[in-house]
């Protein structure tokens, strides 16, 4: 009994100091978001340019996967972390500076790049950690830190900025970063990871077992879809205030914080909601909820019913995505790392095309029209995904003899 309370607390504590790393780089993700009229006021450039910053963090973020993921399976995932966690914060101090739009480009780059061996490698290190039957709770209460760094990033840099500035929001995101490098400094040490080498012929082959799992390709895909219809509209949700007059910068990020406590109800409700469910259909649910308050966008002129769709999408999008990263730890406990970084891999890339995508919508087809073809991919998304989750499920699969 001892031993297993031991166990136990050592696997509260890992996942508080993942807690603290997620909540930093998450909220070093978000701050962007409501400032986009802001800072582009300031530098003297267009809304549309200052808005790509968006992708500018998500690009790299996605594309350095395919590298961390192994490196982190190979010598540590605490190690890479620590080292991803100290790039964030030398980027974010020298954002708060930047002189022009070019230079911030460059530096959310960098932290995009940094901040892509965070979140995926702590639920490597959970999957590592925490046996299947609880892996989903704990990976939950690990996005309660993820999500409240989402809910400061997106609303309280919006209010801040009226008091700091948008640079003094950026040197706020370097202090959490710093304390985030403190945590995890700490954590690896205490956790002796094996040292290991970097071998790209085993990372290559891992991902070729990866890629040649059907449940693999789906669920990159998936998070694919969700990232570019749910995540591209967050930064035209100031622009969508202003349009209809009913805001800014500040009450957009308090609009955008309806996502994220979107996101602790999941977290509140998700052993309920496994238990009433199961995984298959919640996340067809989430996907008809998520659906529904994206369209409900269409309609809103006030920024607390904006704040109301957005909460509603948040819990329809955690009842998906919670769902897709507790199936991608099992995929491969060899590679777990590397599976996690190539799911994350696909998300960013889903977030960095969603901007584009919503930007290039509103002026083509219009918002009405825009914003009705995200809720209608939303809604397709949710149950085809439930479906395919049901009949790619390894526990599913029959042996020679005819039982399952």
């Amino acid at each position: 009994m001892t031993d297993r309370t031991d166990d136990q607390r050592a696997i509260a504590l890992t996942i508080a100091i993942f807690a603290v790393a997620g909540f930093a780089s998450t909220f070093s993700t978000r701050i962007v978001d409501p400032l986009v009229p802001t800072i582009a006021a300031d530098l003297a450039v267009s809304v549309k340019s200052i808005a790509l910053l968006a992708t500018a963090f998500a690009l790299p973020y996605a594309l350095i996967q395919p590298i961390l993921g192994p490196i982190g399976d190979a010598v540590g995932k605490l190690r890479v972390m620590r080292a991803c966690v100290a790039v964030l914060t030398v980027s974010l101090v020298a954002s708060a500076f930047a002189p022009d739009e070019t230079t911030l480009f460059v530096l959310r780059v960098i932290a995009g790049a940094a901040a892509g061996g965070v979140i995926p490698l702590a639920l490597a290190a959970i999957g590592d950690r925490v046996g299947m039957e609880g892996r989903q709770v704990a990976i939950s209460r690990f996005l309660v830190a993820i999500i409240l760094g989402q809910l400061a990033g997106s609303s309280l840099s919006g209010v801040l900025a009226l008091v700091i500035g948008w640079r003094g929001v950026f040197g706020l995101a370097a202090a959490l970063a710093g304390a985030a490098l403190l945590a995890v400094y700490l954590a690896s040490r205490r956790a002796g990871e094996p040292t290991g080498r970097f071998d790209v012929g085993v990372a290559r082959d891992r991902y070729r077992m990866l890629l040649a799992m059907p449940r693999a390709r789906a669920l990159f895909a998936f998070v694919f879809v969700e990232a570019a219809a749910l995540f591209g509209l967050f930064p035209f949700a100031a622009v969508l205030l202003e349009r209809r007059d009913a805001g800014g910068s500040a009450e957009a990020g308090l609009a955008l914080a309806g996502f994220a406590i979107g996101g602790l109800v999941y977290s509140a409700l998700v052993r309920t909601l496994l238990r009433f469910l199961g995984m298959p259909r919640m996340v067809a649910a989430g996907g008809l909820v998520a659906a529904a308050a994206v369209a409900a966008l269409v309609l809103v002129a006030d920024w607390r019913l904006m704040a109301a769709a957005f909460l509603a999408m948040g819990l329809g999008f955690y009842m998906m995505h919670n769902s897709f990263q507790t199936a991608v730890t099992e995929l491969a406990a060899q590679a777990r790392g590397s599976a996690t970084a190539l799911h994350a891999c696909f998300f960013f890339l889903g977030g960095a095309l969603g901007p584009a995508l919503i930007g290039a919508g509103f002026a083509l087809i219009g918002e009405g029209a825009t914003l009705a073809l995200a809720a209608a991919t939303v809604a397709i998304l949710g149950p085809v995904a439930g479906l395919i989750l049901v009949r790619t499920d390894p526990a599913r699969r029959v042996d020679p003899a005819g039982t399952r």
